[in-house]
């Protein structure tokens, strides 16, 4: 068989679809791939692995690590350390790394646990 035939034979089931089908077809094919990835981003992670994320977001080591601490104290590790932080700027209007500074003081938790905790619709 050569290369030509294979592909013919290979090609059958997309023969008839538009570029628009074909288009659709590829973005679903895409979403089945990176699903599973995408779950285990969600189920899976760890202190440094979120100690990382903030300090990306603009945290020092030492507030990243208080933050972490807090979120770990909170029980709220798989909402996500950044996640939280960024909820909170969003929430009172402030940058980052002052949501992060004052997480990490201990301000705010009772906010987070409404967020994260309380309502579930707001997450």
């Amino acid at each position: 068989m050569t290369n030509k035939d294979m592909f013919d034979e290979k090609r059958q089931h997309l023969a008839n679809l538009s570029d628009e089908e074909l288009k659709d077809r590829f973005w679903q094919l895409a979403e089945e791939i990176v699903q599973p990835l995408l779950d285990l981003g969600h189920e899976y992670t760890s202190p440094s692995i979120e100690r990382s994320v903030l300090l990306r977001m603009g945290l020092s080591s030492i507030e990243a690590t208080a933050v972490v601490d807090q979120v770990l104290k909170h029980d709220l590790m798989g909402k996500g350390a950044g996640h939280i932080v960024y909820r909170i700027a969003k929430e009172n209007d402030l940058d980052i790394r002052t949501a992060g500074q004052e997480l990490g003081d201990g301000n705010h938790w009772d906010q987070v646990l409404e967020i994260f905790k309380g309502g579930g619709h707001n997450e």
